[in-house]
């Protein structure tokens, strides 16, 4: 039998050698000890637990393979809570907790509680995430991927947050049934379809919630046509956008809606990643 640690430093070569994060072979164990009630910290040199060591190396031999670590483990860490992730949903990515963090900032500002809508939701990931932190919000969610929306009202349950789903494309199952809301929120597909990417990404992660379109704009176009049939008066658009995309957004939203502010913020790297349209 091993101990942790040996078995945590029997991959390392592997790893560099498959360029994925050496990091990742020690964050992998963790989750597994986490979950089984160990100390990993403190248990390092002791001997490990046959099953914790059976599922470590079944599933770091499936990581070594390409597939996201999270999709392994069948779940991520998400704004401090624990979400349930498979090859339905998109792995909830850390920049995307900023866009919360922002939108948490601007809803301890408004006087009255706004409803809110998260399109194209995923896994619930903001959604949840947002009700949990401001549980007297009205949050409601939707996604044309039927199976997303089964993952994330597991999600809700599972963290006991009410949240609203509808399954449909962008905002029309909101259209469909005359529903107004004060922050509309999105985190789209916004890669072009023509951009490389990663194998572990490409190969395993949905592609209807990374591609968009040629120039990775296609569904933002579709919110910008339809937002005016969902927003209340004074309202606010919110979105994650892809850091290189800045200029071709702000012209497009301040097009087509003059009267309202535009704003893009940076993420904690200093990529411009936060879009949000202020109609105050």
């Amino acid at each position: 039998m091993s101990s942790y640690n040996a078995l945590i430093h029997q991959y390392r070569q592997a790893f560099a050698d498959a360029d994925i994060p050496i990091a990742t072979i020690r964050a992998y164990m963790f989750e597994l000890c986490n979950d089984a009630g160990v100390n990993l910290y403190t248990s390092l040199d002791k001997e490990a637990d046959p099953l914790i060591e059976k599922t470590f190396h079944d599933g770091i031999r499936r990581i070594l393979e390409g597939e996201p670590m999270n999709y392994v483990l069948g779940y991520c860490w998400f704004y401090g809570y624990r979400f349930k992730v498979n090859k339905d949903v998109l792995i909830p990515r850390y920049e995307t907790e900023e866009l919360v963090l922002e939108l948490l900032k601007i809803i301890d500002e408004k006087e009255k509680k706004p409803v809110i809508v998260d399109i194209g939701t995923g896994s619930g990931a903001i959604a949840v995430a947002l009700k949990k932190e401001e549980p007297l919000l009205k949050v409601l969610a939707s996604d044309i991927s039927a199976s997303a929306i089964r993952v994330a009202q597991d999600n809700a349950k599972a963290l006991k947050a009410d949240v609203e789903f509808l399954v449909g494309d962008m905002l029309k199952p909101l259209i469909a049934r005359n529903i107004k809301v004060d922050i509309l929120i999105s985190n789209p597909p916004y890669i072009p379809s023509d951009e490389p990417m990663e194998h572990s990404v490409v190969d395993y992660e949905p592609h209807v919630a990374l591609f968009g379109g040629h120039d990775g704009l296609k569904f933002y176009e579709q919110i910008i046509a339809d937002a005016p049939k969902v927003l209340n008066p004074h309202g606010l658009m919110a979105f994650e956008i892809g850091y290189n995309q800045k200029e071709h957004l702000m012209e497009m939203f301040k097009k087509a809606f003059p009267q309202a502010e535009v704003r893009v913020l940076k993420d904690i790297n200093g990529k411009n990643r936060m879009l949000f349209v202020d109609f105050a």
